[in-house]
């Protein structure tokens, strides 16, 4: 038995006691939380907008916010993140305000973790940890749930060692939810081979994905994503352009696994929409690599709809924070990107609008919710799309049935003249189909 698993057993027997220091949670109690950050006084950091942000997730979590803390420095405590009398300030303000767990605005390291929870008489968690407790709550599909995991099972690992008292007090509860909670009591080992479970399996996932991606490729299905900021209202105008009936929830994170819906744009032309997990500030790493898969999708959308919500009060500095994620996901995004500008119904001021037009003068102004703007943003996406079509002369031999065959069903042919020996076409076709027809062609038409 090794020294790990040795401990384990001694923390989980520790956390089996009746003098245990946490009270157990019943599920349908709210956990009372405080918020803790630093303002380091950077560049382009706002605290406060960061620390409400925080709130909101605590609140998406089932968390009720009872003090936020906030302290000046220059740079994190290597020790405790924060200095060592706020660390005893915060401990007593747990005693004072009966709360159940504090939650920290940054990813804390393991020894920082240590440190903390051997003064704070609470759950210590970070913003990271919450993120994945929402995440675990949130996943429905199978694939879902086996990312969280993944991102799960690479939080907690370098953690396990010095988990005594935060074991204890774990009760339940925000920070222990979905499938990581069951392995805290397992060793390094066992959570390595989980992980590499976990990879095969969302490799083998990953390889179905690509499968469909191909076969939409063969069908010429046109695919349009919806990117943007988490709460931006992303399914409320999926539901808008398709008719469909997703679920939506004024909360961080409300959609995590991706959805795809048809839907038709102008002239009875049908495109895929797809609905993607929405980007946040600080988006934890482990959650990055793990989702790798479901992000692949925007890498083969013909057009990206990035979704900003107009009345949220720095909706610009989201903008940063999306566009950010999507060229660490493909630095050519902005090449197939249209703004959307969502909630215009909430904005009053009319030199804002004014402002933003004059900003993003290709960029669509609607309300989801209403419908003000919708039938303009389907124009939008029609003419992007058949702005992508080529149109081409070619000279294609008799013996290209096949292809002639893909031209009379995904092109329009705009004329067909029969020499001895070849077809001599004009014909608008999609970037894909022109590919194949580059031997074949002449020139290419204005």
């Amino acid at each position: 038995m090794s020294f790990l698993t040795r401990a384990l057993i001694n923390i989980l027997i520790t956390a089996a006691e009746p003098q245990a220091r946490c009270k157990q949670l019943k599920p349908e109690e709210e956990e009372k939380a405080i918020l803790v950050g630093l303002d380091l006084d950077r560049p382009g950091e706002d605290i406060e907008r960061s620390m409400e942000e925080l709130a909101l997730l605590a609140k998406t979590a089932g968390a009720e916010v009872m003090e936020r803390v906030i302290q000046k420095r220059d740079a994190p405590d290597r020790a405790n993140y924060i200095g060592k009398g706020k660390t005893e300030e915060i401990a007593a303000l747990v005693e004072l305000q009966g709360a159940d767990l504090v939650i920290f605005n940054d990813e804390l390291s393991p020894s920082q973790i240590r440190n903390l929870d051997h003064v704070i008489e609470a759950k210590v968690i970070d913003r990271t940890n919450l993120i994945l407790d929402i995440f675990a709550r949130r996943a429905l599909s199978r694939e879902g749930k086996l990312q969280v995991e993944l991102a799960q099972m690479h939080y907690l690992l370098p953690r396990l060692i010095g988990l005594g008292n935060q074991l204890s007090r774990l009760g339940g509860g925000i920070g222990t939810r979905g499938p990581g909670e069951t392995q805290l009591e397992v060793d390094r080992r066992v959570i390595r081979k989980r992980i590499n479970d976990l990879k095969k399996e969302l490799n083998s996932l990953r390889k179905h994905r690509s499968l469909h991606r191909q076969r939409r490729k063969r069908n010429r299905q046109n695919i349009v994503s919806l990117v943007g900021y988490t709460n931006a209202g992303k399914s409320t105008l999926l539901n808008a352009l398709t008719g469909a009936d997703l679920y939506t929830e004024d909360k961080l994170f409300a959609t995590l696994d991706p959805t795809v819906r048809r839907g038709t744009i102008k002239n009875g032309q049908e495109v895929l929409f797809t609905d993607t997990v929405g980007f946040i500030e600080k988006l934890p790493e482990q959650l990055i690599a793990a989702f790798q898969a479901t992000l692949e999708e925007l890498n083969s959308a013909d057009l990206l709809l990035h979704v900003a919500d107009l009345s949220h009060p720095d909706y610009m500095k989201q903008i940063e924070v999306v566009r950010n994620h999507l060229a660490n996901i493909d630095p050519d995004y902005y090449k197939h990107e249209i703004m959307v500008f969502n909630k215009i119904d909430l904005v009053e001021d009319p030199s804002e609008k004014a402002f933003l037009k004059r900003e993003f003068p290709s960029a669509s102004f609607i309300s989801a919710l209403t419908g003000e703007g919708i039938e303009g943003l389907k124009e939008n996406i029609a003419d992007y799309i058949n702005c992508q079509r080529r149109n081409l002369k070619l000279y294609l031999p008799y013996s290209e049935g096949k292809l002639y065959s893909e031209i009379q069903k995904y092109g329009d042919v705009q004329s067909e003249v029969h020499k001895p020996d070849h077809l001599e076409l004009v014909v608008i076709v999609d970037p894909e189909l022109a590919k194949k027809l580059e031997p074949y062609t002449g020139s290419q038409l204005p």
